[in-house]
């Protein structure tokens, strides 16, 4: 898993630095699948539930989930959240990141870092002993302090043989007995922070999810193990 993990952060930053006003989702897509041919790894999302791209691609009130296209062009203030998975010899990676196009407004920026910090917040409870609970309750403590909004009907998840394996690992809720972590466990702790409302929607091409009121959201995510001493990142981006 963390060969799998190092690659899916190689190529999530270098399509981090390709970023950058003119170019297309879809440019982005291509330069994905040519890393990847390179590196001999296998796709972790094309074909799965009949995904038809290798990479997520989300522009501004793009939650999680957009599909990559020639017709969306990035433009100057745009905020894009790039999701990527790989398998090799049968073990996945999964990770994701939330870039700037070029000058961002003041609220874009805020949003980008505070949801980075609502995910380090996660994944410093990640110790054994703690709950699923306790990282629900650090990102959505830190997200509605600074005045943003949890999405929550997407969630995190365990990982390892298989992209999306149990548990699954909510972004909100008040710290409660719940499922213990262990020694030995794989998560994927991704928060999807909104500027306004909570509530998202699925657009007409059946996978694009979007904030209900159309303001950006912005989405970070490791995969981490829970070791004895503590989290132990595999995707450090």
């Amino acid at each position: 898993m963390r060969r799998a993990n190092r690659l899916v952060v190689e190529v999530l930053k270098d399509l981090e630095g390709q970023a950058r006003p003119g170019l297309t989702t879809m440019d982005l897509e291509r330069r994905a699948r040519r890393m990847l041919k390179a590196a001999k790894a296998k796709p972790a999302f094309l074909g799965y539930r009949g995904y038809p791209a290798v990479l997520c691609a989300s522009i501004n009130e793009e939650v999680i989930h957009g599909i990559p296209s020639d017709r969306r062009v990035l433009a100057e203030g745009d905020i894009l959240s790039l999701d990527f998975g790989v398998e090799i010899e049968g073990f996945i990676g999964d990770a994701a990141i939330t870039v700037p196009i070029g000058r961002v407004d003041a609220e874009k920026t805020r949003l980008l870092a505070v949801t980075r910090e609502c995910l380090a917040r996660a994944v410093s409870a990640m110790q054994p002993g703690n709950h699923l609970s306790d990282l629900a309750a650090a990102i959505q403590g830190h997200a509605e302090e600074n005045g943003f909004a949890v999405v929550y009907q997407f969630v995190g998840h365990g990982i390892g043989r298989k992209m999306h394996e149990e548990p699954q690992v909510p972004n909100c809720g008040t710290p409660v007995p719940n499922h213990r972590l262990r020694e030995g466990m794989v998560l994927a702790i991704e928060p999807m922070i909104n500027a306004g409302t909570p509530d998202v929607e699925v657009t007409e091409d059946g996978w694009t999810a979007v904030t209900a009121d159309r303001r950006p959201s912005a989405h970070f995510e490791k995969s981490i193990a829970v070791a004895a001493d503590g989290p132990d990142v595999l995707s450090p981006w």
